[in-house]
């Protein structure tokens, strides 16, 4: 059961992923009150700059880098300080088993995945802002947090607005969530316009600030896939009992249709520091420097259908969670090599969703219940979707 936060008591804290967007925010709501917390672990990928600038900053007691070639760097920054270094993935594993009672899940793609596992076999509360995590191995990590006792709270704004409007109710009254898609910055686009999309255009969200990839996939619409499948798993609902509208505004960051046709919605501007808070105070509800909600300078909430002839990823995620198994673990991996592919200029944003597609054609799954076998199926679709670039015609000279 999670503790409450009192003035006499300090919530011991680690950040996996702590110099990326979500990370930085979580750090920046910790220094507006570093009485009622203590770092106990701050780890990133490779920004050994910033993740040495933060430990000691927060005074944190374990700095872990994930890329090892990084670890002589971060040695040197903060010898003397009294502020522990490690690196690779055992680093990270150690970071995750520290005892902290809140961990931030933030690191992204698939390799946030046995760091987070570790966090929840030892029952901590965890704050889930990787939602590949549940994509590839939902089954095997809600059955890990029935098992440990731990305390799983979603960040991701759709589903962090689901779990505030399903406050005190049962899942067995709901009748329908509703995620909502801002649409990204191609939504009023032909498919022979996004055709010559750029990296440049795809990352230039027109309302969240997220990093390049998860910017991408918010284009392509396979973020609102995933989020799909990460909302099967946290809310127990089947697939045809999960819809998505596009809302431009992102103001309406999710819904909950109860079966007495009543509808519950979280509104607040798009700032992820509302979800961040949430779970960080969690159970309470914390203050927090966000801009506040002005409806009547908003003036209209618009809502519509996503096009799945244009965003063909929404029904690529959809069928993968129908099927079922390790699918969703095939279809996370092809689209975390298609896009990274795309950002390289190897690859036309059109083609990110037809080299998902056939990795998932090509690729077969199992039950997904245990973790070598889903990092086995996560390897393979990764060398299938590989070799699928590869052998994609290149982009036109001036692609970038």
């Amino acid at each position: 059961m999670a503790i409450a936060l009192s003035p006499d008591r300090q919530r011991s804290i680690t950040i996996l992923g702590a110099t990326g967007s979500v990370g930085q925010s979580t750090l920046d709501l910790i220094g507006l009150e570093r009485d009622r917390y203590r770092i106990e672990a701050l780890t990133a990928h490779r920004n050994v700059e910033a993740l040495a600038r933060m430990a000691l900053r927060y005074r944190a007691k374990l700095a872990v880098i994930g890329d090892p070639s990084g670890y002589p760097a971060l040695r040197e920054a903060l010898a003397g300080s009294g502020v522990e270094a490690a690196c690779g993935q055992a680093g990270l594993l150690e970071a995750a088993e520290r005892p902290a009672e809140w961990v931030m899940a933030a690191i992204v793609g698939a390799a946030g995945l046995g760091p987070t596992l570790s966090a929840i076999r030892r029952g901590a509360m965890v704050a889930l802002a990787t939602k590949e995590c549940l994509v590839c191995a939902g089954a095997l990590l809600m059955d890990e947090v029935l098992r440990s006792g731990a305390v799983l709270l979603p960040v991701d704004s759709e589903h962090n607005a689901i779990f505030q409007a399903l406050r005190g109710e049962a899942t067995d009254r709901v009748e329908r969530l509703i995620l909502t898609a801002s649409g990204g910055p191609f939504r009023e686009r032909s498919r022979e316009a996004m055709a010559a999309v750029t990296p440049r255009e795809a990352i230039a969200h027109p309302n969240w600030d997220m990093g390049a990839k998860i910017s991408v996939d918010s284009a392509t619409m396979m973020n609102k896939g995933l989020e799909l499948i990460e909302a099967h798993h946290l809310f127990g609902l089947s697939e045809d009992r999960l819809d998505v509208l596009v809302h431009p505004e992102s103001i309406v960051h999710s819904m909950v249709a109860f079966r007495d046709g009543s509808v519950l919605a979280q509104l607040g501007q798009p700032d992820m520091r509302i979800p961040i808070a949430y779970t960080l105070g969690w159970p309470e509800r914390l203050a927090a420097p966000t801009p506040r909600l002005d409806l009547a300078a908003v003036g209209r909430l618009t809502f519509s259908p996503p096009d799945p002839v244009r965003f063909p990823a929404l029904r690529l995620a959809r069928q993968a969670l129908a099927d079922g198994g390790t699918l969703p673990t095939v279809l996370n991996a092809a689209n975390e090599v298609a896009v990274a592919a795309f950002l390289a200029g190897q690859l036309g944003f059109l083609e990110i969703a037809a080299v998902v597609e056939a990795t998932l054609e090509a690729c077969g799954g199992g039950l997904g219940h245990d973790l070598e076998q889903i990092m086995s199926v996560d390897a393979d679709a990764r060398r299938h979707a590989g070799t699928l670039v590869a052998q994609w015609p290149r982009r036109p000279v001036g692609y970038s």
